[in-house]
């Protein structure tokens, strides 16, 4: 979609948002102004900023120079390095359908279609794009894989969070900073003491699973917790929760689960308290799609786009005006 203009909302933004996808290039910003002619200046900008920086496809660029512009570019490196030794002195205008579909075939034969599309397809065209390549290219069928949503009854996740409490105090402050921030797990253990203010409500995320750091607003559930742990060991570790991504935490949200008498879903693991996150602030905050993108938590619209199913709509709500209930419906009059 070509960059677009989004107007103010009411409770939500006062500036218009530029969104869209042009020459390659993903934006989702304010123009922090709320004049619609100062909007679209901006907008003017930062499509010849994108047109400069992408520049038209160069015959004889190779792969690999094409990937180093796009990681100088801040690209996603991961997954690159075997596609780097694949595509090794191939030249990008002679990568097309059949090339990735290869590619994809001998560098994960046994993987499924959601493990081929997200480390060879997605870094491919990213790359390709990026140097200005236009083609519409197929993603394998089932690419995205299953969309599951599950999230914690208010009930369940207060049970956990006492439970994880419990097990240790770290612990269960470290659950509810994920459970109201919607961080992933290894976004919250990297975070710095530095980083961290209670006083003013708020936290900054300099490692996030996209590459882009972002602020978080910390609601009083967490800062109550946080306050609890923030004496603990302040001499000794630089990070707020002192823990690394392994064994342990994981075996203590076991015990928590057990504590609590929830069953998790399989795979889901610490990954229940962000989708619980996003369905309550669908269900109970009433942000839509386009909200929920803005709280910085997911980038774009077709990731938090799941949480479209945390709520019915408005159409499926009319049903209560349906005949029904004891009462006889109304006849309409002849005439």
């Amino acid at each position: 979609m070509p960059y677009k203009l989004i107007p103010p909302k009411a409770g939500r933004w006062s500036s218009y948002r530029v969104r869209g996808t042009e020459f390659g290039i993903y934006i989702d910003r304010s123009t922090s102004t709320g004049d619609r002619r100062e909007a679209q200046q901006r907008l003017n900008q930062w499509r010849e900023e994108a047109r400069r920086a992408t520049g038209p496809l160069k015959v004889g660029t190779t792969f690999e120079a094409a990937s180093l512009a796009y990681m100088e570019a801040g690209g996603e490196r991961r997954f690159l390095a075997p596609l780097l030794t694949h595509f090794a002195g191939v030249m990008i205008d002679a990568i097309d359908q059949q090339a990735i579909d290869a590619a994809a075939s001998a560098l994960y034969p046994k993987a499924g279609a959601a493990t081929r599309n997200r480390q060879v397809y997605s870094p491919v065209i990213a790359v390709l794009r990026r140097s200005g390549v236009a083609t519409a290219f197929k993603r394998p069928i089932g690419g995205l894989g299953r969309r599951r949503l599950q999230w914690l009854k208010p009930e369940e996740a207060a049970r956990l969070l006492s439970a994880a409490g419990g097990v240790e105090p770290r612990f269960g402050a470290l659950c509810a900073f994920l459970l109201y921030t919607g961080c992933r797990l290894s976004e919250a253990l990297e975070l710095d003491r530095a980083d961290l203010h209670l006083d003013e409500g708020f936290a900054y995320i300099r490692d996030t699973k996209n590459g882009d750091p972002r602020p978080v607003h910390l609601p009083p559930q967490v800062i109550a917790a946080l306050r609890s742990i923030a004496t603990e060991g302040t001499a000794r570790r630089r990070r707020v929760f002192g823990w690394s991504k392994c064994g342990l935490v994981y075996g203590m949200l076991g015990e928590a689960c057990k504590k609590a008498k929830i069953k998790l879903p399989a795979r889901t693991a610490f990954h229940i308290f962000r989708h619980t996150y996003g369905a309550w602030m669908r269900r109970y905050a009433g942000l839509d799609t386009s909200g929920l993108v803005a709280t910085g938590a997911w980038k774009s619209r077709n990731a938090a786009s799941i949480y479209e199913h945390a709520v019915t709509t408005e159409e499926a709500r009319k049903a209560d005006l349906l005949p029904g209930g004891g009462e006889a419906p109304k006849k309409r009059r002849a005439g």
